[in-house]
């Protein structure tokens, strides 16, 4: 049975801003696909946001080289054909301290729909790689915290994303904080996103992982509604059975929390789109 119309582009639930291509080296799948999935499930649209090059070197394990950016444009652009659902074109732009004349330069000038601003490094360390998840053992979990939301408070000051993704990523492995610290640390946080007029991710991988909760929390998310920071959705799908993973209940869980309705993107110029209801 087709889902019933009700809202964004005309399909039942929001858009997947969040998913990756085999170019990052870490999903497979072609993008036609990815877009099929998004068909299947429902989606007003699917936007890809392969992790955006960096001709320094960070991490190229996990990521298109600035040689590959045209392949990318290649993958996605001709499924950009008006048909639904919409595919869009953006890009998961990583920060690290020492990207920024990178990002300010080259940013601007790609033809995207939407930037996502996301943190996986703290230093060397990629914290929500598995690979490393040993590291854990030896660090202060509340310090690591704090100098996460310290570089996403950077990112955030740079102005140059539309939509920060998967918020308390550290959390991936089962590390948190109690409600108290957590709610005093993050605040802070969004008081520079709502200043930067950005969007948060409700991002459904973590219902994937062993932490098995969405970025962000119930408790960030409600904090984020009090101060009118609009939402997105992501599943950051990295085959195509990932694309829109969750979606239904990531709607209620925005419900819940006070909010009404979501961002949908076109060419870095967002509108407001009402929630579907169940």
């Amino acid at each position: 049975m087709n889902p019933k119309p009700t809202s964004g582009y005309g399909l039942r639930l929001p858009a997947d801003y969040h998913t990756h291509t085999a170019l990052c080296k870490h999903a497979t799948g072609a993008p036609a696909e990815f877009r099929q999935a998004a068909a299947t499930a429902g989606l007003a649209a699917i936007c890809f946001t392969d992790h955006c090059p960096e001709p320094s070197g960070y991490d190229a394990r996990h990521r298109m080289s600035l040689a590959q950016y045209p392949d990318y444009l290649d993958l996605v652009q001709p499924l950009q054909d008006g048909e639904a659902p919409v595919v869009l074109l953006g890009l998961e732009a990583d920060f690290f301290p020492g990207t920024e004349p990178f990002l300010r330069e080259w940013l601007p000038r790609q033809p995207l729909d939407l930037v996502l601003g996301s943190v996986h490094y703290i230093r060397d360390w990629g914290f929500d790689n598995p690979d490393y998840l040993k590291m854990w053992e030896s660090v202060d979990v509340k310090g690591v915290w704090r100098e996460y939301f310290s570089l996403v408070s950077a990112a955030v000051d740079l102005r140059l994303f539309d939509i920060i993704a998967h918020f308390d990523l550290p959390k991936k492995f089962g590390h948190r904080l109690r409600d108290n610290v957590m709610t005093e640390m993050v605040q802070p946080v969004l008081d520079r996103i709502a200043g930067a007029g950005m969007a948060l991710e409700i991002n459904t991988s973590g219902w994937r992982r062993d932490v098995a909760e969405a970025y962000p929390s119930p408790l960030i998310l409600s904090l984020a509604c009090e101060r009118n920071i609009p939402i997105t959705f992501g599943s950051d799908a990295h085959v195509p059975g990932e694309v829109g993973h969750e979606f239904a209940k990531a709607v209620r869980l925005a419900r819940e929390v006070g909010y009404s309705e979501s961002l949908q993107y076109r060419k870095r110029q967002p509108s407001r789109s009402p929630l579907p209801r169940d």
